[in-house]
C-alpha cells in the first residue's frame, strides 16, 4: 500500500466507522471492517510518519492516567434555569419578552448526560473539558479521543469551543451494568451517572468500551458571523458532529407547548434518556440583550418534563442534621426504581409538611423525582392504612448530639455550635469546590478523621498530625502528602470563597461576592445599616451575617490569619466620561459584548440590561431593537459603536 491508498482507506475507514459506532447502521460486515482496520493500521505501524491525526485507529484508548488535571475553558459554561409547568414557561416568556421585541425560539432535547466543553484550533481538537463550576473543569481529552461521534478535525481553522452532552443509549446502559452485575461491581444508578463515569475512567481504554455519544448543543468562544444561534448551530453539524433529533422553532407559547407534547410523546422511542425540552432565544443580538444572571443566561430555559412518580413504603424517619444545625426529617422507603435510579429516601422537607400531609411510618405513599430534584412524598394513600401506621413526632433533642433543640414551628435547629453533625458538616462545606476546593478532602475523610479525633473543627485542619494520618488504614504516604499540600494550597484563596466557606446562613457565592467587593475582610465589622446598603441584601441576610460574626468571630479572626484570604485591590479611576455612570448594550457589535463591558468597567462604569431613567448612556451595534427605541424617548444619551471607540482612543474619556 502507498501513501495514496493509505489516505483512500483511512477516508473510507472512516465513513464506515462512523456509519457503524455513531449511525448504527453498518455498510459493510465486521470482517471487512476489521480486514480494512488491519490494513490501515499496518501501514501506519510501518510508516509512522504518514499517519493522520483523525485516523479510526487513534480512537481505541489505552492511555492510562494517574490522575485528571484542571483546566479552565475560555469562556463560562453556564447553567439553565428550570420550568416545570405552563405556568411558569408563560412567567419565563413574558420576562423575555418585556425585554427584546419578536423573539423566535428554537426548541431541542434537554438530554440527560455530562456536559462536555470541546476546544478546536487550527481545525484540530486541542482539549476537551467537563463542566466543572462552570470556570474550570477536568481535562478529558484522551478520553474524549475514544468518542466516534467527536471529529479529531475538522473543516474550519478558527479558535472556537463546541459544548455539547456526553450520553449513552438506554439499551448500552443496561449492557454495561448487566456486565458490572457479572464482575460483582457496583452498578450505575442511571445513564448519566454512567456517561459521567465512563467519561472520568483515568483508563480510556475503558471509556472506549462504552459507546459515548457527544450531542453539541452551543458554543462557547468563537468568530462565526452567523444572525441566529441555529444558523451557528447547523453550521457546526455540518462540520462532523451529531445533530438532535427533535428540532422547532416557535413564536409563541402554544407553539412551545405543541413542541412540549411531540417531544414528551417520543420520550421512550428516542434512544438517549431526555428529561425535558430546551427552549432557546434563537436570535443572537437578542440573547445579547437580554445577558446573564449570576448562574443562568435569561435567554434559555429548560422546560423539564412530567416527574415520574411510583408508589412506596415508608419504612421510618430519620432525621439529619445540617450545618447551621436544621433538623431535617428524612424519610426512608421501600427501594423503587424511578428512570434507572433505585430510590430509598425522599426529602420531607421540614416537620409543618409532614404535619400537614399527615405522613405517618408504614404509610404507602407517591414519591417523584424529576432529573435532579431529590424524591419527594407528594401525596398519602390512605386508603391503604390498616392502623399500623404512626404518626411522627416532632423531635425535641438533637439525634446527634443529644442537645435540646430550638423549635421555630417550620424549622427545629440545633444551637449547639460543638455538636458533630454540624461540624462535620461545615468542613465538608468549607473544602468544596464551590467554596475552598480542598482537593481529596471529601465526606469520607473529613468523617474519619473526625472520628479519630485528627480534626474537631475547621481550624484544626491547620494543625493536622501528618503521622497520624499516615496510622490510619488506607492512608497511604502519597494521599496524606496530597492532602496537606492541597489544604496548604487554600492559602491565599480569594475573598469570596473564604465568606462563602464560613457557611453564613442565607449568604452564598453571589452575597460573598457583595461582601467581599463592598468591605474585603473588614466585613466582621459592617453595621446592619451598612449590610442594608449593599444590593439585594434583606434584612434576614444582614442579620445573618451579624449573628454569624457575633458568635464565630474568633473562629474567623484565626481562620484570616491561617489563610490570608486575597482582597483585590480597586486601582483608583480618573474622572473620565463613564465614572459612576449607569450604561446599557444592545446590538451587533464587532468586539465581544464582555470586551465591551470589560472596557466600559474598567472606566469605572456600571454596566446593567435594563434601560431607565436612570441610565446615562446606551451603547449599541447593529440590529439595535426596542432598548434603543426607549432609550431614545426616555432622553438617554446614545452613542454608537464607533463613537465610543473614537471616545476611548481619542483619550476624551
Amino acid at each position: 500500500m502507498n501513501k495514496k491508498e493509505y489516505l483512500q482507506k483511512v477516508e473510507l475507514l472512516k465513513k464506515y466507522a462512523y456509519a457503524y459506532y455513531v449511525l448504527d447502521n453498518p455498510l459493510i460486515t465486521d470482517e471487512e471492517y476489521d480486514k480494512l482496520y488491519r490494513e490501515v493500521l499496518k501501514y501506519e505501524q510501518t510508516n509512522p510518519n504518514d499517519a493522520l491525526i483523525d485516523s479510526p485507529t487513534k480512537r481505541v484508548g489505552g492511555v492510562v492516567l494517574d490522575s485528571f488535571i484542571k483546566a479552565h475553558h475560555i469562556k463560562r459554561m453556564w447553567s439553565m434555569e428550570d420550568v416545570f409547568d405552563k405556568d411558569e414557561m408563560i412567567l419565563w416568556l413574558q420576562r423575555v419578552t418585556k425585554h427584546v421585541q419578536n423573539p423566535i425560539f428554537v426548541c431541542e432535547p434537554k438530554f440527560d448526560g455530562a456536559s462536555l466543553n470541546l476546544i478546536y484550533e487550527n481545525g484540530v481538537l486541542q482539549k476537551a473539558i467537563t463542566r466543572g463550576d462552570g470556570v474550570i473543569g477536568e481535562d478529558v481529552t484522551q478520553n474524549v479521543l475514544t468518542i466516534r461521534s467527536v471529529p479529531i478535525k475538522i473543516n474550519y481553522k478558527e479558535l472556537i469551543e463546541i459544548r455539547g452532552e456526553v450520553v449513552i443509549k438506554k439499551s448500552d446502559f443496561e449492557k454495561i451494568n448487566k456486565e458490572r452485575l457479572e464482575l460483582d461491581q457496583p452498578l450505575f444508578a442511571n445513564p448519566r451517572n454512567a456517561a459521567a463515569g465512563s467519561l472520568r475512567q483515568l483508563d480510556s481504554s475503558i471509556t472506549a468500551k462504552r459507546r459515548l455519544f457527544f450531542y453539541p448543543w452551543g458554543v462557547g468562544e468563537n468568530s462565526l458571523e452567523f444572525e441566529n444561534l441555529s444558523q451557528k448551530m447547523e453550521f457546526i453539524y455540518k462540520l462532523g458532529f451529531l445533530s438532535p433529533p427533535f428540532f422547532k422553532r416557535c413564536q409563541n407559547i402554544d407553539e412551545i407547548e405543541k413542541a412540549y407534547d411531540e417531544l414528551l410523546k417520543l420520550r421512550d422511542k428516542i434512544e438517549m434518556m431526555m428529561d425535558g425540552l430546551v427552549v432557546k432565544v434563537d436570535q443572537i443580538s437578542l440573547q445579547e440583550e437580554l445577558g446573564y444572571t449570576v448562574k443562568n443566561p435569561k435567554w434559555m430555559c429548560a422546560y423539564k418534563f412530567p416527574a415520574i412518580e411510583k408508589s412506596t413504603t415508608i419504612k421510618d424517619i430519620v432525621f439529619q442534621v445540617g450545618r447551621t444545625g436544621v433538623v431535617t426529617p428524612v424519610a426512608e422507603v421501600e427501594p423503587v426504581e424511578i428512570e434507572g435510579a433505585i430510590i430509598e429516601r425522599a426529602t420531607l422537607h421540614n416537620f409543618d409538611e409532614i404535619e400537614r400531609k399527615d405522613i405517618r411510618v408504614k404509610d404507602r405513599v407517591i414519591i417523584i423525582r424529576s432529573g435532579d430534584v431529590i424524591p419527594k412524598i407528594i401525596k398519602v394513600l390512605t386508603n391503604f392504612r390498616d392502623g399500623s401506621e404512626k404518626k411522627i413526632q416532632r423531635p425535641k433533642f438533637c439525634p446527634v448530639c443529644g442537645s435540646e433543640l430550638l423549635d421555630e414551628g417550620i424549622l427545629i435547629k440545633c444551637q449547639n455550635l460543638t455538636c458533630s453533625a454540624r461540624v462535620v458538616n461545615s468542613i465538608i462545606y468549607f473544602a468544596s469546590k464551590k467554596c475552598l476546593n480542598i482537593e481529596g478532602l471529601g465526606k469520607k475523610i473529613v468523617e474519619i478523621m473526625y472520628k479519630e479525633n485528627i480534626i474537631k473543627n475547621v481550624l484544626d485542619l491547620f494543625s493536622i498530625d501528618r503521622q497520624k494520618l499516615l496510622e490510619l488504614e488506607g492512608f497511604k504516604e502519597k494521599k496524606v502528602d496530597n492532602l496537606l499540600k492541597a489544604i496548604e494550597n487554600i492559602k491565599g484563596s480569594e475573598c469570596w470563597r473564604f465568606v462563602n466557606a464560613l457557611g453564613i446562613e442565607h449568604i452564598g457565592e453571589v452575597a460573598s461576592k457583595k461582601l467581599c467587593e463592598n468591605f474585603g475582610l473588614n466585613f466582621v465589622n459592617a453595621t446592619k445599616d451598612e449590610l442594608l446598603e449593599i444590593d439585594g441584601f434583606g434584612e434576614e441576610m444582614a442579620e445573618s451575617v451579624l449573628e454569624f460574626v457575633r458568635v464565630n468571630g474568633y473562629m474567623i479572626s484565626k481562620l484570616i490569619e491561617k489563610i490570608n484570604p486575597k482582597i483585590e485591590q480597586k486601582t483608583e479611576i480618573k474622572d473620565n466620561l463613564f465614572k459612576d455612570k449607569t450604561v446599557v448594550l444592545t446590538g451587533t457589535m464587532s468586539l465581544a459584548r464582555d470586551k465591551v463591558k470589560e472596557i466600559l468597567e474598567s472606566y469605572g462604569a456600571k454596566v446593567t440590561n435594563s434601560i431607565s431613567k436612570k441610565t446615562d448612556f446606551l451603547i449599541y451595534g447593529k440590529n439595535a431593537g426596542s432598548k434603543y427605541e426607549k432609550a431614545k424617548k426616555l432622553g438617554v444619551k446614545l452613542l454608537d459603536e464607533d463613537e465610543f471607540m473614537k471616545s476611548i482612543s481619542n483619550n476624551s474619556v
